[in-house]
């Protein structure tokens, strides 16, 4: 059975910060998102804006918190579901700014969720799209 992530984590912190890292910011840059928004969706604000830019610049120096890897871990899934859903890159990648008419997202975009800075709205996101893959 493969490692978990918190598993990795306690083998080699360093290393595994600056891989998922490097995975989320590439996942930001595909989507679009400004600073502000990455920011958010790690569950950083303005009183922590200098540790963000740090493990943006420095990802080897971050201290991934439980919370930090739930989040992360959920926007890989979405990210991968994204992928299998729809496979060509550009709709992949936009869908997440589109309105969505499903009850999940009452006529707003699965970003808008997303950036309510709650870890239990990722959750919901990756969950509709867990669904829709069947």
């Amino acid at each position: 059975m493969p490692a978990t992530i918190e598993q990795k984590l306690a083998q080699d912190p360093a290393r595994t910060a600056k891989a998922a890292l490097r995975t989320f910011f590439n996942i930001a840059h595909d989507w679009n998102l400004s600073a502000e928004q990455t920011m958010t969706l790690l569950g950083f604000d303005e009183r922590t804006r200098s540790t963000y830019f740090k493990w943006k610049r420095e990802p080897e120096t971050a201290r991934l918190t439980k919370e930090k890897l739930e989040r992360l871990s959920y926007i890989f899934g979405i990210y991968k579901d994204l992928q299998i859903l729809l496979p060509k890159s550009e709709s992949a990648d936009s869908w997440i700014h589109r309105a969505n008419a499903a009850i999940t997202f009452g006529g707003k975009s699965a970003l808008e969720r997303m950036l309510s800075g709650n870890v239990a709205d990722l959750y919901v996101v990756r969950q509709y799209l867990d669904a829709q893959r069947g």
